[in-house]
């Protein structure tokens, strides 16, 4: 089988390094990739979101699979483009159509899917730039911390937690009015601030059947102690040793078979991964957001743990057998740890040689933000390279993963070293 893959980070890495063990692949090819993807198939110069690129490498490559990495192409409706093409439409794609990609797409569309099918989530009111001013009274009867998140997609930073009511209404008049975050603050979600640890949950279903995999937790705060500006996730950890059976049947009972069972009965096809981003409220699960794809850093974590064939599982979605597939974990720990750009995630500067890949060797290294610059491999994103190491526990799994990371250099080279140590 012949597989084309869409994306350049460290999920599409990670992605591109699991397919690449699956017995039935013949040739993959990721677009456009990175310098850690090219020892796993042919990176092709492709934007994912040029879909007439797109379809130029499904026809020139002979594509048999199309797999989806990230958000846009999604939201932006790739999945549509196949399926009106009588070409395409013959090739599987791994991936929601445009109409369920807004569960990620739309945070106001997301929340009235949850409050119209009872899956449980913070209380919330969906203000634009006419209804201002009732965003601000609503403020007024809100208790702090305030949140505010962008609508559309904001590159991960279009969510604002603010304790001051002032600079909440003045971050509200400046994605409503001053366009902050452009299209995707035209409407702005303000929901209560619900207070417990977070986590993600992952599920892959064709539409009826689903595979629930491995549950994990991110880091997103740049400094150590989960403080300073919010980040792309600075590492991660899979399992979350706190989502015991007691907490995963409520998750399985109150947020996945009702979100499943929602999509089916609001006449959306669903056809590859859900990401739950939940979060534990004295033993309840809530659900904060929607992805419509794996997140980043969590599948560095979870795919690792995956001990089923990839290509099986897809060829389940694709084919609408994902029930009758057998789908097996890894018991132990996974842990990653992302090394980043000095500055990241403000101003930070590319072309920064890496050293000391090849000695690795008890750790997996994805890239995420990575180049090519002939054999050697140089810094081309805030998100450099994510160090993942598996072990019987937490602190087994990270003690390898920062053994490792000693070996790798680069120039304002920067990583918590506080990952996980919550969990313990």
């Amino acid at each position: 089988m012949n597989i084309l893959l869409l994306g350049s980070g460290g999920r599409e890495h990670a992605l591109a390094w699991k397919l690449s063990r699956s017995s039935t692949l013949e040739a993959l090819f990721i677009a456009p990739g990175n310098a850690g993807t090219r020892s796993l198939g042919k990176n092709l110069s492709v934007d994912p979101n040029d879909f007439d690129a797109v379809e130029k490498a499904v026809r020139d490559n002979e594509i048999n699979m199309v797999v989806v990495g990230p958000e846009a192409p999604l939201v932006n409706g790739i999945v549509d483009y196949f399926e009106q093409d009588e070409y395409l439409k013959t090739i599987p794609i791994i991936g929601p159509n445009k109409a369920a990609a807004q569960l990620e797409g739309s945070k106001d569309f997301a929340k009235d899917f949850m409050k119209r099918h009872n899956i449980p989530t913070a209380k919330y009111r969906s203000f634009t730039k006419p209804t201002l001013k009732e965003g601000l009274k609503f403020l007024e009867q809100m208790q702090p911390p305030y949140v505010l998140k962008a609508d559309g997609l904001a590159g991960g930073k279009g969510v604002l937690i603010l304790d001051d009511l002032k600079a909440a209404k003045a971050e509200l008049n400046n994605m409503l009015v001053e366009d902050k975050f452009g299209n995707a603050s035209k409407t702005v979600v303000i929901e209560e601030f619900l207070e417990g640890i977070e986590m993600s949950v992952f599920v892959l279903t064709d539409g009826d059947g689903y595979k629930v995999f491995p549950d994990a937790k991110d880091y997103k705060r740049i400094g150590e102690g989960d403080k300073g500006l919010n980040t792309g996730g600075m590492g991660a950890v899979s399992p979350v040793p706190f989502a015991k059976s007691g907490f995963s049947d409520k998750v399985l009972n109150q947020v996945i078979i009702p979100t499943i069972k929602g999509l089916k009965k609001d006449g959306m096809t669903y056809k590859g991964f859900i990401f739950f981003g939940l979060i534990n409220v004295n033993g309840d699960p809530y659900v904060i957001e929607y992805n419509c794809r794996l997140g980043d850093p969590e599948t560095e974590v979870v795919l690792p743990r995956l001990r089923s064939d990839l290509i099986d599982l897809f060829e389940g979605v694709a084919t609408q057998t994902l029930s009758e597939r057998d789908v097996e974990f890894d018991p132990r720990t996974a842990a990653t740890v992302m090394m980043v750009s000095g500055g990241y995630p403000e101003k930070y500067e590319k072309g920064k040689t890496i050293y000391g890949l090849n000695g690795v060797s008890n750790s997996i290294v994805f890239h995420a933000g990575t180049a090519a610059d002939g054999p050697a491999v140089t810094t081309a994103g805030g998100r450099v390279i994510a160090v993942t190491s598996l072990g019987k526990d937490v602190a087994a799994a990270l003690e390898t993963t920062y053994e490792s990371i000693e070996n790798i250099e680069f120039e304002g080279a920067y990583y918590r070293k506080d990952i996980g140590k919550d969990l313990m």
